[in-house]
């Protein structure tokens, strides 16, 4: 039996405000980088939950999703490095948009962010080879356009996060 291959699903947030959408610039094998709040969903948490989480991590905002953006694909190839490997990585990722909450004071930014920074759509689109995956542009056109989804779209079983006993007859 071969190993089954399994994308790295990871939660993003869509945030705009006044005109202008907040990205953190964070550091990469790559070098310095723009990209969506996002990272990946940690166990025994919703998809919600896990944006909220990632959101307040990168930025030190609260944020309430309220919709979903899209679910999207994206593979990316990082090149061989010194003493790494080659790595080719497919990134399942669930994006939401949704309220803006206070800046938590006294927070810090979660490991290797930079800075937070708001950009309008011009200037989002003029750093393009600057973002990390190509969903940062495709997330902002999609929200720009009135894409939205509600959040009942979504569904997490209550195994998920500890509330009922994990099934074991091998049930998806």
């Amino acid at each position: 039996m071969t190993n089954r291959w399994k994308p790295n699903a990871t939660v993003a947030a869509i945030i705009e405000r006044q005109g202008k959408f907040l990205l953190v610039e964070e550091h990469t094998p790559e070098g310095l980088r723009l990209n969506n709040p996002a990272g990946h969903l940690d166990e025994g948490e919703s998809l919600v939950d896990g944006c909220a989480r990632e959101a307040l991590e990168e930025t030190m905002y609260l944020f309430t999703p309220t919709h979903v953006l899209g679910v999207y694909l994206s593979r990316f190839h990082r090149a061989a490095r010194e003493q790494q490997a080659a790595e080719d990585i497919t990134y399942l990722r669930f994006a939401f948009c949704g309220n803006l909450g206070a800046l938590q004071a006294g927070r810090r930014l979660d490991t290797g962010i930079v800075r937070t920074l708001w950009l309008s759509p011009p200037e989002i689109r003029a750093s393009a080879p600057r973002h990390r995956s190509p969903l940062v542009l495709q997330c902002m056109e999609d929200y720009l356009r009135g894409q939205r989804y509600p959040l009942s779209l979504i569904h997490t079983d209550a195994n998920v996060i500890g509330l009922q006993p994990i099934a074991t007859d091998g049930r998806a």
